[in-house]
């Protein structure tokens, strides 16, 4: 596993997805916010559910999933309900 499985809430499967989409290191992840490799990681993996736009977030936030504000998680939520 690489750079980015060492990122709360991110495993391998979300690594190679990342890879996938040409996000390969946490700087990159965190330059581009949480949505945008979301949208990317969408296109190739319908499956996509919100949780893996509250694990991205997390992640780049540096805590658990489970630790997200309630604020960021009903903005996360908006935007998840817009692009699914």
């Amino acid at each position: 596993m690489g750079e980015l499985s060492a990122l709360p809430n991110i495993g391998k499967v979300v690594e190679e997805q990342l890879n996938a989409v040409g996000i390969e290191t946490s700087s990159k992840l965190k330059e581009l916010g949480s949505e945008e490799p979301w949208l990317r990681i969408k296109a190739i993996d319908d499956s996509a559910c919100i949780h893996r736009l509250y694990a991205l977030e997390s992640a780049i936030q540096g805590i658990r999933k489970g630790d997200l504000p309630a604020n960021k998680k009903v903005e996360l939520k908006a935007f998840y309900n817009a692009h699914k």
